[in-house]
């Protein structure tokens, strides 16, 4: 089970500290290589999932130091936002 922990975007609440590096062919954000969020850099090591919507592309990542992120790029805004996904613990060991 994924849960959402964080909500990033250029827009929004002057959270303009998101930059997202990818490969564009012939469209733009074709695939997300690394991105730039709160001063860290994460490499994108898998997209897990790819999908678009009307006017949005979107990517479920995971970067190199396993963590899972969504990332979608707005094509009429031209603006990236995040949500950072953490998994749930269930199979905690000692835990009852």
């Amino acid at each position: 089970m994924l849960l959402a922990k964080t909500w990033a975007s250029l827009k929004g609440m002057g959270l303009n500290n998101l930059k997202v590096n990818c490969y564009s062919g012939h469209t733009y954000a074709e695939r997300p290589r690394s991105f730039l969020w709160e001063g860290v850099e994460y490499e994108v090591e898998e997209i897990e999932r790819a999908w678009q919507e009307p006017g949005e592309r979107h990517f479920q990542v995971r970067t190199r130091d396993n963590k899972l992120f969504r990332l979608c790029y707005n094509e009429t805004e031209k603006q990236w936002s995040l949500i950072e996904l953490i998994r749930s613990k269930n199979n905690d060991k000692g835990n009852s």
